[in-house]
């Protein structure tokens, strides 16, 4: 008995330790890429838009940096361009896993 308990435990210690599953850089780069993202965003420069690793860093340990993002990416909102105000564009993507990918690749930088 006591060595089915031992079993369970590191059972649940290596499932703990499991990380997450890893991000696809590749599909997030040929999403971001399709849904024209590029053109307002870069991962290290300014563009009209903030650099991808400047939206990592503002949004780390933040607990509802995925779901402010997904949001973000997902749904109409307006951004200001070189001082006027427009539609920021969606991802061009009906799958959630897809568009997750892409917020967590954003965030892994």
């Amino acid at each position: 008995m006591k060595s089915l308990s031992l079993i369970a435990l590191a059972i649940a210690a290596v499932t703990v330790s499991l990380p997450a599953a890893a991000v696809d850089a590749k599909a997030a780069d040929a999403l971001v890429r399709k849904s024209k993202c590029l053109t307002c965003h870069a991962v290290d420069k300014k563009k009209d838009g903030p650099p991808y690793r400047e939206i990592a860093a503002k949004y780390k340990g933040k607990p509802d940096a995925e779901e402010k993002l997904i949001k973000h990416v997902t749904v109409v909102s307006k951004v200001e361009v070189e001082g006027k105000e427009e539609d920021h564009e969606v991802l061009k993507t009906d799958d959630p896993a897809a568009v997750k990918n892409v917020v967590e690749w954003i965030l892994s930088l």
